[in-house]
């Protein structure tokens, strides 16, 4: 299966690594490193050059008890860096983001792929990505991330995670987003 992310292709029919670009300050993977578009574009291309396949950019931190960002101060972090991206490197882009606003934005700036950590379930975020008309990437957490630590539970990990991302996917699928878009 190959991927069409605004007209650059994902091939799936072999594993893929995905380059995680966080700009956000406090990321708990590299704390705010890459903030400035010209030092995100610069990890963007030892990505590419270390074997990325796709790269994800994410202007809000998901971490455990990562504070919430307002939807201008996400789209001010990730919109100069996908365009930067997107005008220097020949590979297919995603925007890690719940909030339909933003996903619209990242659309615009060059990004063909959505990876949404609460797999659609904020408001307003189904519609834009039927919208947007680009591949989804559903994510699965129990919570927000000021929350998730708050005593998970699962009767069992796995099978819960299938019945949840089945039933996103079903979601999608009756919101108007064909099945090889996910």
């Amino acid at each position: 299966m190959i991927l069409d992310c605004a007209g650059k292709p994902l091939d799936l029919t072999h594993p893929q690594v995905m380059g995680i670009l966080n700009v956000t300050p406090d990321s708990f993977s590299d704390g705010g490193e890459f903030i400035a578009a010209d030092a995100a574009l610069a990890q963007a291309k030892r990505m590419v050059a270390d074997g990325a396949g796709i790269i994800d950019v994410g202007g809000e931190s998901t971490r455990p008890g990562a504070k919430v960002v307002s939807v201008e101060e996400e789209i001010a972090r990730v919109v100069p860096v996908i365009q930067a991206i997107h005008s220097e490197l020949d590979i297919p882009i995603s925007i890690d983001t719940s909030k339909p606003e933003v996903m619209r934005a990242a659309i615009k700036a060059g990004a063909g792929m959505i990876n949404d950590v609460r797999a659609l379930q904020v408001s307003g975020a189904m519609q834009a990505a039927v919208d947007c008309d680009v591949p989804i990437c559903l994510m699965h957490s129990q919570g927000t991330p000021q929350t998730m630590q708050d005593a998970p539970q699962y009767d069992d990990v796995v099978a819960d995670v299938i019945a949840f991302l089945l039933e996103r996917k079903n979601a999608c699928e009756q919101a108007g987003i064909a099945r090889d878009k996910l």
